[in-house]
């Protein structure tokens, strides 16, 4: 895994400061027991089969994920910017998923077709479910805070200083724009 995520980097990213293997290797295990932990609390077989979490560099929501763990565990664990905005440009590269290194995605969550999701830099909570095309936003500095359970339906957004209570949900091409949500209620748009 590591020498493939090097070979990419290094293909995207031919410039002067050429990652080496090292680099991604003394990461790879706390990315790897992240995303295993992330992994087995999600319901579907394509993730955990019930006794094993399942990781398939070759299925796009697999990678996204791990790439932005990787983002993410490098930043954390040294702070080094050049990497991890690599690694960052490449998710957004591959995916159209827009989520910097250093915002605060919670330990469990779940990215569905992430091509064209902006996350920005809200208070997530375990169990964020986000699909293609979703904007997390800030409004005058201010950012959403997300509940336990949250989910982000297609091309739906949430902007600004709101609350979004416990196992809420914005549908389908909905934007939910300075207004809180409470818990339990999905946000449509007729």
């Amino acid at each position: 895994m590591v020498n493939y995520t090097l070979n990419q980097l290094n293909a995207f990213y031919p410039d002067n400061a050429l990652v080496r293997f090292d680099d991604l290797k003394a990461h790879t295990d706390v990315v790897l027991d992240r995303l295993d932990f992330c992994f087995k609390h999600v319901a579907f077989n394509r993730y955990f089969n019930g006794s094993e979490t399942l990781f398939n560099h070759l299925y796009a929501d697999h990678y996204v994920m791990f790439l932005w763990f990787f983002s993410n565990t490098v930043w954390k664990d040294n702070q080094n910017p050049k990497l991890a905005s690599k690694l960052y440009y490449l998710n957004k590269s591959l995916h159209g998923f827009d989520c910097m290194y250093d915002t605060k995605l919670p330990n469990i969550f779940l990215i569905f077709h992430g091509v064209g999701t902006m996350l920005g830099k809200a208070d997530y909570n375990d169990f964020f479910v986000s699909l293609q095309g979703c904007t997390v936003g800030s409004n005058k500095g201010k950012y959403p805070t997300f509940g336990k359970g949250v989910a982000l339906a297609a091309n739906s957004s949430a902007i600004g200083d709101i609350n979004l209570g416990d196992r809420s949900t914005i549908s389908t091409r909905t934007t939910v724009f300075e207004r809180d949500i409470p818990a339990n209620y999905t946000a449509f748009t007729d």
